[in-house]
């Protein structure tokens, strides 16, 4: 398994900086790697230096940045340093002071200016050393203990043209296919983001889906990855390795994922990054082990009242895997098998506080199929390029179109009266303590209390049974009362909004009148973009005490705006009113309940 010659990384070219104490060789190096001579007058500062893509095998071209060391050229090195791809940081053999100054000044100082880029450092004039001096693995260990940035290490002599190219070599390796990704120099172990990067590529050449490369399969790994097929002999070559090492890594089926994992392992130990590198990048990856821009689109051309929905080709896909990962069988995923069904992706996307307790869950935290549907249904209305990359990560083979539709404009159903929609999204509205939290709470099974704290927007998706039987994905986005300014600022804000719902304490006369207030206010940004919506007044806490004031008043609204009156509900005695099916037929048909402009 070999690397093929070809600039897969996609880059256009590297920018090494040169950095070092003044004499360590710096301007020497650039001249002897460019000319293949020494130089016997070289200038303080070398001009920008370009190594043409055919210098090494990568074929990507390499400027060569020479700087000055000097106090008054500092922020100049600073900047370069900065917009660097990879630096070579010097010393010079014969001079240990410029050795100690690594690590007293020049790398602490590379921290503090917080350089992204890796850094190799560089023993120039090595013709000049002494032998009595330590080996480089021994003079260098403990430094690269101690700042764990630095690539590679390597001495040179531009004098005696050795090793002169095997530095930018070095340089340009540790851009286009570097260390950090991949490996964890502490643990010594593959990073996890690059071992399920590996496990999806895996599974996607087991065919036969048996858990083991054959030795077939391992040939068309080869052929795909580096253009080139193995042959038998080496075959068995690899997988005797691996076997001598790892005995679960080979079975009688062949290599399996452990010893595929093993393999790559080995391949960035012995310092060939480049061959795990040509791995991921043949199966779509960037640098960052996520796939690339060209395999996953990153907008979708929508007019602001369009939404994403599944297709029934991609529901059926994730009913499958559901079942593929109900181990137990249980009609439910639990988070083990919810984070197993992930392990081929960069992360589970349903970690982060937006998804982690919007979808209804059993008493041992089990997602049902309901659940993780209505999940995805969320995660392709707010962000279709994420949904898409997902579905691809967990093995999805379809392209974008056949993922997902594209609805029709908002404005043309309400002008049709009518909606295709299987997807409702409805914003929450109502003053602080009104019940918006617990109306969500409900609406998945759950007390108010079994809230979680969050610093995003809350979300709630469930799908609801409606009375000829069709069921539908309704996903409720509560909007706190201080929100509601910044919100409306944006003219197109209600463009996603099917439904409205406007939370007030029915026992609270203030509750009220601030709950009027914010349904004036949606209705006039509504009215005033064009992006109307179908309104509802819920009373909550229907339990307690009501206000007369603010039943009258409600009803009174209600009526003047042409919308339903007010739905009384109590979630502490479980008694919705249907509110849920309202909110989608309210959706379904939005003529019917969006406010009267002659309120």
């Amino acid at each position: 398994m070999a690397a093929a010659a070809a600039n897969l990384a996609g880059r256009p070219g590297v920018r090494v900086v040169v950095i070092g104490d003044p004499g360590t060789g710096k301007s020497s190096l650039v001249v002897a790697v460019a000319t293949e001579q020494f130089p016997e007058n070289v200038p303080k500062v070398m001009p920008h230096t370009r190594l043409p893509a055919d210098y090494f095998p990568d074929r990507v071209p390499i400027t060569i940045v020479d700087t000055s060391s000097s106090p008054e050229q500092k922020p100049k090195l600073i900047a370069e340093c900065q917009a660097a791809d990879a630096v070579v940081l010097t010393y010079a053999c014969d001079r240990l002071s410029t050795l100690d100054r690594l690590s007293s000044y020049w790398l602490p100082e590379l921290r503090r200016i917080q350089l992204k880029a890796p850094v190799i450092v560089v023993g120039c004039k090595l013709d000049l050393r002494d032998d009595q001096q330590n080996s480089l693995e021994q003079t260098m260990a403990p430094i690269m203990q101690s700042f764990r940035e630095i690539e590679t290490c390597i001495e040179c002599s531009a004098l005696r043209q050795i090793q002169v190219p095997e530095v930018f070599y070095y340089a340009q390796k540790a851009v286009l296919h570097p260390t950090a990704p991949l490996f964890d120099q502490e643990a010594q172990s593959l990073k996890p983001r690059c071992v399920r990067a590996l496990k999806r590529i895996f599974i996607l050449c087991d065919h036969d889906r048996d858990g083991a490369l054959s030795d077939v399969e391992l040939n068309d790994f080869q052929v795909r990855c580096f253009s080139a097929p193995l042959q038998p002999t080496e075959i068995s070559g690899v997988k005797r390795v691996v076997q001598e090492k790892m005995p679960e890594g080979v079975n009688d089926s062949g290599l399996t994922l452990t010893g595929f994992l093993f393999l790559h392992a080995l391949f960035i130990e012995k310092g060939r990054l480049e061959t795990t590198w040509t791995v991921l990048r043949k199966f779509g990856y960037d640098n960052e082990i996520k796939l690339r821009d060209d395999f996953i689109p990153t907008s979708v051309k929508r007019a602001p009242d369009q939404t994403v929905e599944l297709t029934n080709e991609v529901i059926d896909y994730l009913k499958g895997i559901f079942n593929m990962f109900d181990i137990d069988n249980d009609e439910a995923l639990l988070p083990s098998e919810l984070d197993d069904l992930f392990s081929t992706a960069p992360e589970n996307p349903w970690t982060s506080d937006l998804y982690k307790d919007c979808a209804e869950r059993n008493v041992l935290g089990g997602l049902s199929l309901e659940g993780f549907l209505s999940k995805w249904a969320l995660m392709t209305l707010l962000d279709p390029a994420n949904s898409f990359a997902n579905l691809v990560y967990v093995g999805y083979s379809g392209d974008f179109n056949s993922a997902f539709t594209i609805t029709r404009k908002r404005r043309v159903d309400r002008k049709k009266q009518q909606t295709q929609r299987n997807v409702f999204q409805c914003y929450v509205f109502g003053p602080k303590g009104a019940g918006k939290t617990a109306l969500l709470q409900s609406f998945l099974g759950r007390q108010p209390s079994d809230a979680l704290p969050t610093n995003s927007d809350r979300f709630a998706a469930n799908t609801v049974e409606l009375s000829d039987g069709t069921r539908k994905t309704l996903v409720l986005r509560e909007i706190p009362e201080g929100d509601v300014r910044s919100l409306l600022n944006n003219k197109e804000s209600l463009a996603p909004c099917d439904a409205a719902v406007f939370v007030y304490d029915s026992c609270d006369e203030f509750s009220w009148q601030r709950a009027r207030d914010l349904l004036v206010q949606v209705a006039s940004h509504g009215e005033n973009t064009g992006y109307e919506v179908p309104c509802l007044i819920v009373a909550a806490k229907d339990d307690l005490d009501q206000s007369p004031v603010a039943l009258q008043e409600s009803t009174r609204v209600s009526q003047d705006m042409g919308i339903e009156t007010p739905i009384p509900i109590s979630v502490k005695l479980k008694d919705l009113n249907s509110i849920f099916c309202r909110i989608v037929h309210a959706a379904q048909r939005p003529h019917l309940s969006i406010p009267d402009r002659s309120w």
